[in-house]
């Protein structure tokens, strides 16, 4: 009896169920993925005039007179925007009615509010005036990115100036209100700031001695329009002095304001630099990072412990070209041999600094021509390598790389900072050129400003772990296609990717366990040839960025676990241009989005 009651039960609530909606269709799929990609297009203009910067950055001139906000109602009006806009996204569009891409749009720009919200319970957490921090960047954001090619953009350029200031100002209260909380950064910091912030007001017209970078960059912009024709020599005149008048009377003031907070301050941040585990709140603030930084769950214990596993191996393939070049001592020699021997190094001076940058261009052209092979997807950018400013240089700091305009109107640009040579070892350089360069950083983000047919943010979206991740995993590519040829080279690749992993153990190392600069640097020492300087300021960066730098290995070992998957799965279907058309095609992807996206290329490729 009950089984018949039970029978019949289910077959009333069967009568009673409302069928299931029929499977969306191919137009329907096709029709809803195009209105999502117009609605996203729309919405990312709109957040886009939340941050003129970003806007210049992009080569438009719409609030070129303006700098960003940078204060907490800026924060949580871009906030509660990505919040109630994700919200609209779910009301107005099914996932169940896009397509592959769609969707996977759909995922990110959830996860970036998500994301966002996360990092937003922790905004005194975070560090405001370290090296890079707002008075060098906004300096060096003025003299790079702002184009001068009509009247009109002198005239803004320089309102542009005032609004510099004014965003100073704003973060120097940023500053004061972390200090507030307890949270202020290594003395070191100060140290650093305050030397990058004289050296941006150091010169004409603040005082004696040659140009300054402001003043400088200004009077060639000047120049520029008048050699033009765009600008006469009597508004020429006009200008300049409008110009020195803001530099002196505006922008001046705002540093000078730097400056003092931070010789003031300085006596009260800890005297032992400390990671931000030592902080309230900062244990869960470096688990907030970690996540950001690497798109993954994983602990601070299972990063260290994974980098711990990675020093151990690449020692072993380091001992291996310790005996190809018939190195007689053990590897910590070796290591000392190649930090220290001069024929690893160009000297410095301007001939040396000539040569060195000459090596770069070298290699660059090199992997060009040889990219076809293993490419599908090719960038139309073009790329510079150039010497980072003197404003902003240091004694062993890193390259970088800073993006052109999606248009190529403004080519990708290499930096690499030459002031002292004896921390810029030859057997580095080429690794670091392909990492920067192509196939790495300029590569990935240019055919992704290029990509069409998706909503335009995915073009300027940026995954830490994807992004380092891939630059790294080019590293070893390289190799793989037949380039470092020279043995020493090779060492400075595995040197590189061994630098990589023990930034997993020394990053965790700082900020979960409480280590200090010199364990940071002895463990460093110990797996590295790269010199005391640059390792230095390395451990700097680390102890005022935490979690990022965990991201690199984490992306590249990523990427190379699903080459691998798609090689197994595929067999003889396998390409490598296939693989690697299917990662860059995509954009920068949060990690686990990546991976969804390669399984769905090797399942289309079975079946094709």
């Amino acid at each position: 009896m009950r089984n018949w009651i039970s029978a019949g039960l289910l077959a009333a609530i069967a009568a009673c169920t409302p069928a299931a909606p029929p499977a969306p269709t191919a137009e329907d799929i096709a029709k809803t993925s195009a209105e999502l990609t117009v609605w996203f297009d729309a919405e990312y203009d709109e957040l886009l005039q939340m941050s003129p910067m970003q806007l210049t950055m992009l080569g438009r001139k719409d609030q070129y007179d303006k700098i960003d906000q940078f204060t907490d109602a800026a924060s949580d009006a871009k906030l509660a925007w990505e919040k109630a806009s994700v919200a609209e996204m779910r009301e107005k569009f099914d996932p169940a009615k896009l397509d592959a891409e769609s969707r996977t749009s759909f995922d990110m720009w959830a996860l970036q509010a998500e994301m966002d919200e996360k990092l937003a319970a922790f905004r005194r957490q975070g560090y405001v005036f370290v090296k890079d921090g707002p008075h060098a960047s906004l300096a060096n954001f003025l003299i790079t990115f702002h184009e001068v090619s009509e009247k009109s953009d002198i005239d803004v350029y320089i309102k542009r100036r005032s609004e510099v200031a004014r965003a100073l100002d704003q973060s120097v209260e940023q500053a004061k209100l972390a200090a507030d909380a307890g949270v202020r950064p290594p003395r070191f910091a100060y140290d650093q700031a305050s030397q990058e912030a004289t050296n941006v007001i150091t010169g004409a017209p603040f005082g004696a001695g040659g140009d300054s970078p402001l003043w400088a960059d200004v009077k060639a912009k000047i120049k520029a329009l008048v050699d033009g024709g765009k600008l006469t020599a009597d508004e020429a005149k006009a200008t300049e002095a409008s110009a020195k008048t803001v530099l002196v009377e505006t922008v001046k003031p705002s540093y000078d304001r730097i400056i003092g907070y931070l010789k003031e301050d300085r006596s009260k941040a800890s005297e032992k630099s400390q990671g931000v585990g030592s902080f309230a709140k900062g244990a869960d603030f470096y688990n907030a990072m970690l996540e950001v930084q690497t798109t993954t769950k994983m602990t601070a214990d299972e990063i260290h412990e994974l980098g711990l596993k990675e020093v151990a191996r690449l020692r072993s393939e380091m001992e291996a070209i310790r005996e190809k070049v018939g190195f007689k001592g053990d590897l910590t020699a070796f290591l000392a041999f190649m930090r220290t021997d001069k024929q690893f190094y160009e000297p410095s001076t301007d001939a040396g600094r000539a040569a060195y940058l000459k090596k770069a261009d070298d290699y660059v052209t090199a992997m060009k021509a040889k990219l076809p092979e293993y490419f599908g997807i090719l960038p139309k950018a073009d790329l510079i390598v150039k010497r980072v400013e003197a404003f902003r240089e240091e004694a062993g700091g890193v390259q970088h790389y800073f993006q052109g305009t999606p248009d190529g109107s403004r080519p990708g640009i290499y930096y690499v900072h030459l002031l002292d040579m004896s921390a810029m070892p030859l057997w580095d350089l080429e690794s670091t050129t392909y990492h920067e360069a192509i196939p790495g950083h300029h590569m990935q983000i240019s055919i992704a400003q290029e990509m069409t047919g998706i909503p335009f943010f995915r073009t300027q979206y940026g995954s830490t772990a994807y992004v380092e991740g891939w630059a790294l995993y080019t590293e070893l590519l390289s190799k793989e296609m037949g380039f470092y040829t020279d043995p020493y080279s090779d060492m400075g690749r595995l040197n590189n990717e061994m630098w990589r992993a023990v930034r997993l153990v020394v990053d965790t190392g700082i900020h979960s366990k409480g280590w200090s600069e010199e364990q940071a640097l002895k463990y460093f020492m110990d797996n590295s040839s790269t010199p005391e300087a640059a390792l230095r300021a390395e451990i700097k960066r680390y102890f005022v960025w935490p979690g990022q730098a965990t991201a690199y290995k984490i992306g590249m070992i990523k990427i190379q676990e699903l080459r691998a998957m798609a090689q197994k799965e595929l067999g003889a279907k396998f390409t490598m241009a296939g693989f690697h058309d299917t990662v860059l095609g995509g954009g920068a992807l949060p990690l686990p989005i990546l991976e969804a996206r390669v399984k769905r290329w090797i399942e289309k490729v079975k079946s094709a």
